[in-house]
């Protein structure tokens, strides 16, 4: 639960114009009273996304994503709630105070920040060990050998973990750091995960350390590069996965190239720290790397949010190859455009920059081509295009790539110049793509978001949802339908929603301010905000809010006799029946019967009663009817 006090959060909604921020991410055109766009969420060519100024609010009527300012902020940046409504209140210029309302929430949140200080000092000390101890002359002299000196060391923050671990625990018990947090961290393990209390080691040990840091710069992991060889352990050796550390969402360096992609409109995603760093010390600082050669459909989205085209530079071997196709498969599934460098054979970035300079790397990187050219000029050279059936081959390899495309007029460019290029006829590369297309996609690296179920929406019975959006639209209509509470809450028994408009009725938000709407709506769970917010913007606002709220009653009252009835009518059916019990039913079949003819004739609604079926009429008497 959110420690921000709802009075904040309501503050931070009145200030925001959801116009004006939805859109400097998304191009809007007035429709009416609201706004239409193309969604960012989901890929479309007619656009179904709307937003609503008079609710605050947006939806879209393709993906069922909506919510107000702050649901935007979150869905379009992947933030927690706290961090939209933090961000949003950055931009409006309302103060944020947080208060201690969840024992849970507040405990991560000191441990979070324990954590961060941990990696912090850690990242000081290990730090100041590489520049001054003497015991680290190895991993300087490495430093040396690879073109790098103290400058390059004190702009990354190099460290290094000594080989007696006896310094590194010390120094972290004189700074009243526990075991606990130490493990919490990634900086030490247990030596038996069943038992707390086997004690504890450093999972570093005599090697330089580059501290990885999420975008915003906080230190959450290290990446420590052997120094001595020791075949029991690779060459590098990451942080585990923790509170702080998910390696599917951070980017090494991106911190500090978020402002270079955005002024050079591209990305370079590179494999390794040593490369990213290269490229940087030679100006080149875009540069960015995934941890491993895994990019990630989280890594897609985060950057998505600073440029639509990535260049890969990965190693020219098999391995980089299949690296590259799979970060292909991600980035263009997010709509980005990927290049592709290959460098010469024993070649990375740090070696030809080291060769070559960084003039000639920016030369390749302006001659970076296409993937598919890049593909089929590397099936070329293999000799895997000579004859018509290996090309058949890269032709569905590329086919199951063009359908995973977000951009229906860029796959068919694509197609287009796959034709050209493999030698074949555009309508067999249309037929191999439309058979990709009908195949279930998938991601080849799911995070733990996209694991989890999409939430659904929570099940509303059409009249339950209508007074839950009037609801939400009129003070007077919470106040009568309060007054029914009974019987709504028995009506539960036979329509689905019915719990979600007790929760209206019981936060009674304001209807006349959109922010205390929708801070109502933010606090809901991910089911039930969903399932209001697409009613709310199912239908236009009722001119009478409270005639409306009458006429649903009495909806909603038919549509439960008619439950009741065929409830009984099954229930009579039951040839076990005691007398008694079948004296009661038949009497209240009566009552139910009375009182749906009390019912009929005032309105007709078909979701109340299917209509009957129509007796198809010939011609001769249309014209009659017309006479």
């Amino acid at each position: 639960m959110s420690q921000i006090p709802q009075e904040t959060i309501q503050q931070v909604l009145a200030a925001t114009d959801i116009v004006d921020l939805i859109g400097s991410y998304v191009q809007l055109r007035r429709a009416g009273s609201g706004f239409k766009g193309l969604c960012p969420f989901h890929n479309e060519k007619s656009p179904s996304f709307n937003v609503t100024p008079s609710r605050q609010s947006f939806h879209c009527f393709g993906c069922g994503k909506g919510g107000d300012a702050i649901a935007f902020i979150r869905e379009y940046e992947n933030l927690p709630f706290t961090d939209a409504v933090r961000k949003l209140a950055g931009r409006v210029g309302v103060p944020v105070i947080e208060v201690e309302s969840d024992p849970q929430a507040d405990q991560a949140r000191r441990l979070r920040g324990r954590l961060l200080d941990l990696m912090r000092e850690t990242t000081a000390y290990i730090h100041e060990l590489l520049l001054t101890s003497p015991d680290a002359q190895h991993a300087r002299d490495y430093l040396k050998s690879r073109g790098f000196g103290r400058d390059m060391a004190e702009r990354w923050s190099i460290g290094w973990m000594p080989d007696n671990l006896r310094w590194y625990t010390d120094w972290a018990r004189e700074r009243k750091f526990t075991g606990r947090e130490l493990v919490g961290s990634g900086m030490a393990y247990l030596k038996d995960e069943n038992d707390p209390r086997s004690g504890i080691g450093i999972r570093f040990r005599n090697r330089l350390m580059f501290p990885i840091r999420n975008d915003i710069g906080d230190v959450v992991g290290f990446s420590g590069r052997q120094l001595v060889e020791d075949k029991r352990s690779g060459k590098y050796v990451n942080s585990p996965e923790t509170p702080l550390f998910k390696k599917s969402n951070i980017l090494f360096a991106l911190d500090r190239a978020k402002k270079p992609i955005l002024h050079e409109k591209a990305a370079l995603l590179c494999e390794g720290q040593i490369d990213v760093i290269s490229c940087h010390e030679h100006g080149i600082e875009q540069a960015i790397a995934a941890q491993g050669t895994a990019v990630t459909s989280q890594h897609a989205r985060l950057l998505k949010r600073y440029t639509k085209s990535v260049v890969l530079c990965f190693d020219a071997d098999s391995a980089g190859f299949t690296a590259a196709e799979k970060s292909f498969r991600e980035l263009i599934m997010e709509g980005i455009a990927v290049r592709v460098i290959e460098l010469p054979g024993g070649d990375d970035p740090d070696s030809f920059l080291k060769a070559h300079g960084a003039e000639a790397f920016r030369g390749l990187i302006a001659n970076a081509r296409e993937f598919f050219d890049f593909k089929i000029d590397r099936a070329t050279a293999s000799g895997a295009m000579s004859h018509a059936e290996s090309r058949a081959a890269i032709a569905r390899e590329c086919a199951a790539l063009l359908a995973v495309m977000s951009d229906t007029a860029t796959r068919e460019i694509q197609m287009n110049h796959l034709a050209s290029r493999l030698q074949m006829g555009i309508s067999a590369i249309k037929e191999v793509t439309v058979t990709a297309l009908k195949q279930p996609q998938r991601r080849e690296h799911p995070t733990e978001a996209s694991t989890s179920p999409t939430a659904v929406p929570t099940p509303v019975d059409r009249t339950v949802g209508l007074l839950c959006q009037l609801a939400l639209s009129s003070a007077e209509v919470q106040r009568l339908l309060s007054e029914q509470y009974e019987t709504l809450h028995e009506a539960g028994e036979f329509l689905a929603g019915i719990p979600l408009l007790e929760r209206i009725l019981a936060g009674h938000p304001d209807p006349a301010a959109p922010a205390a709407v929708n801070a109502f709506l933010g606090h809901l769970q991910e089911e039930d905000r969903l399932a209001l917010n697409t009613l709310l913007h199912a239908d236009r606002p009722h001119e009478d809010p409270v005639a409306a709220s009458y006429e649903t009653m009495s909806m909603l009252a038919a549509k439960v006799l008619l439950q009741r009835d065929a409830r009984n009518k099954a229930l009579l059916n039951d040839p076990g029946l005691s007398r008694e019990r079948l004296t009661f039913l038949l009497e209240e079949g009566k009552e139910i019967q009375r009182l749906l003819d009390g019912v009929k004739g005032r309105f007709i609604v078909e979701d109340i009663l299917p209509p009957a079926p129509k007796k198809p009429v010939a011609k001769k008497e249309w014209k009659k009817r017309d006479k």
